[in-house]
């Protein structure tokens, strides 16, 4: 087995361990605790892991332990020296409430490769799949985009299906979508899995649009490099407390973020685990009295690599 081959099950167990401790708590309205859950079996199969791998992407800092902290190291300190972005439980409010969507999801890449996103919180994203490369540009209005990209995909902007996180902040953007005759599909949480959704060819998602976490575009990218799809995002800082921390690092909030700033080197690998059944995988299901089965998809590192299937776990 090459590092690679083991890099890929090694993080197929990370993901599908953690959607199996959160399996409890959904639909309990225990949020917290569900996340939780799903950290600590995390954090449990990072330590079986052949790898040398820093989190570059995770649940706080250092003094918020036990939460995967930024900077933490994971594996055992052999093998592959790596970038780690996780998300135990990407829609914690969908996984308390039961609803659709919930995912564990991790992504790799070279260490020093991930972008840091420091104090930024907040990132305005444009996410399309391979046939939409090179058609997007966030300076843009979304008006000029919708065009662009229906010319590189052959269909009508009438035709486009666009992700879009149901919140205030995207009202104005969802009336244009709607102007222009493409339809909004509106989602409560959960940009991780719009912009998947948005690079698989399958899907009727076309793209993703609008603002959403700036670390969780880190791992949207590992996705879209691996798939060959596009990425552009803009930081969008909701709070002054986030713009005054980003201008106390020298950050340019202007700065246009492409593909190679979020991910700078030439592979990556995405993983991701149903924690709820919904447009992209299922929840976890009881197999036997002893088992559990996992839904989980495997996206790179060669470019459309993608495997999607079944991962059994031993129940508690």
């Amino acid at each position: 087995m090459t590092e690679q081959e083991q890099l890929i099950e090694d993080l197929k167990k990370v993901v599908c361990t953690a959607a199996a401790a959160a399996k409890d708590f959904v639909g309990t309205g225990e949020k917290e605790a569900g996340d939780q859950a799903a950290v600590d079996a995390m954090r449990a199969a990072f330590e079986q892991a052949h790898m040398d791998a820093v989190v570059r992407v995770g649940e706080g800092e250092k003094d918020e332990a036990p939460m995967l902290y930024v900077g933490e190291k994971l594996g055992n300190g052999k093998g592959l020296k790596l970038d780690i972005a996780v998300d135990p439980v990407e829609g914690t409010s969908l996984m308390a409430a039961g609803k659709p969507n919930a995912i564990a999801v991790v992504a790799a890449t070279d260490q020093g490769k991930f972008w840091d996103a420091g104090s930024a919180y907040y990132m305005n994203k444009i996410v399309v799949g391979s046939e939409a490369k090179g058609a997007i540009d966030i300076t843009q209005s979304a008006t000029e985009n919708l065009k662009s990209i229906a010319a590189a995909t052959g269909k009508k902007v009438e035709d486009l299906v666009i992700y879009v996180l149901d919140k205030p902040r995207h009202v104005e953007l969802r009336k244009e979508i709607e102007a222009c005759g493409a339809k909004v599909d509106l989602h409560a949480e959960g940009d991780v899995i719009g912009s998947v959704l948005a690079l698989m060819p399958d899907s009727e998602v076309d793209a993703l649009m609008g603002i959403g976490g700036a670390p969780e575009a880190v791992i949207t990218a590992a996705a879209v490099l691996a798939l060959g799809g596009d990425m552009q995002g803009q930081l969008a800082p909701q709070q002054e407390e986030e713009r005054a921390g980003l201008l106390s690092e020298g950050t340019d909030i202007s700065k246009v973020l492409y593909l190679h700033d979020l991910v700078r080197s030439d592979w990556a690998v995405f993983a991701a685990a149903g924690v709820t059944s919904g447009e992209l995988l299922e929840g976890p299901m009881d197999s036997t009295s002893d088992e559990i089965l996992v839904e989980y998809l495997i996206i790179g590192p060669d470019a459309d690599q993608v495997e999607n299937d079944f991962y059994p776990l031993l129940a508690d």
